[in-house]
């Protein structure tokens, strides 16, 4: 793994955030038009669709992919089952700002996560940088008021967001783990399609499941078709193939960073579209946020 940020990487890292915030706020748009869990399935159905094509050789008697199934249901599992359901359902109740605002805390996951199950180090200096992005997720949840955080008020979508974050850590730490064969790890197309045969399985539940507790009818149309498009297109397979190189050439930690463009999109594109103008302590908790990542970036 070679942790020195080339302009090819840092391209990717920026791809990846860049549409994850337009994930967040076509989630919100088709919030009326379809089920949060449900949304997850078919998005992730059309991109299955698309990679098919391209990888359907993996699916073959014999292949990597049922050699190594355990960690493709997995990762499929958590980058594309439960990671994505909890943002969907999380803008059901919070905004695209927040839902981004409160995942930037991401990288302090990362640092956590990789300390705790897979070996790394953290400094004092990562310490620091730690405590200042958590300020800055607490602002968040606080909606810039003292009197919210001593009550605990968090909005669900906050809460939710959070475990969404927590998941996405373990998932990014294992995509760093040589344990995929050459066949696939070599091949975007096989590597992406393994996972998301698995996640479409996963997604499939649950939207049983969601039907289940509260029964939900889909509106369709147009607008739902190429909010559907674009998500499958661009969120999923574009950002999750970005996501993976860069965090495969420098690992999740220095990768997390990058995350944290998120809400500064997000914020940039509910003002244009949304009419959801930021407010002052979404500015200090950004800040607060990259302020930490960057610190606790830094080597010694």
């Amino acid at each position: 793994m070679n942790h020195k940020l080339t302009p090819s990487t840092i391209l990717f890292l920026t791809i990846a955030p860049l549409l994850w915030a337009g994930n967040a706020i076509v989630g919100r748009t088709v919030n009326d038009l379809v089920p949060p869990v449900m949304l997850n399935l078919l998005r992730w159905s059309i991109a299955l669709l698309i990679l098919l094509p391209l990888a359907s050789r993996i699916f073959r008697r014999g292949s990597a992919l049922w050699t190594n199934w355990r960690r493709f249901s997995l990762l499929g599992l958590l980058g594309i089952g439960l990671y994505n359901t909890l943002q969907y359902l999380a803008l059901h109740t919070s905004s695209p700002i927040n839902v981004t605002l409160v995942a930037a805390s991401m990288p302090v996951w990362m640092m956590l996560i990789g300390s705790a199950f897979f070996g790394v180090s953290i400094s004092r200096r990562q310490t620091i940088g730690a405590v200042l992005s958590i300020a800055g997720v607490l602002l968040v949840l606080s909606r810039g008021e003292l009197r919210f955080l001593l009550a605990l008020r968090l909005v669900p979508g906050d809460v939710l967001m959070i475990i969404a974050a927590i998941i996405w850590s373990f998932y990014s730490w294992l995509l760093t783990l040589p344990k995929d064969p050459p066949e696939i790890r070599n091949d975007w197309a096989a590597f992406l399609l393994a996972q998301v045969a698995f996640g479409v399985a996963w997604s499939a539940m649950f939207t049983v499941g969601e039907q289940i507790v509260g029964p939900q009818e889909v509106s369709w149309g147009w607008p739902l078709a190429a909010a559907l498009l674009f998500v499958a297109i661009g969120p999923a397979i574009i950002a999750l193939r970005c996501w993976g190189l860069g965090v495969q050439r420098v690992g999740p930690t220095i990768a997390g960073f990058f995350s944290n463009l998120t809400p500064l999109f997000a914020a940039l594109m509910s003002s244009a579209f949304l009419g959801e103008m930021p407010h002052a302590y979404h500015a200090v908790a950004f800040l607060l946020i990259v302020g930490g990542i960057v610190i606790s970036s830094r080597h010694r």
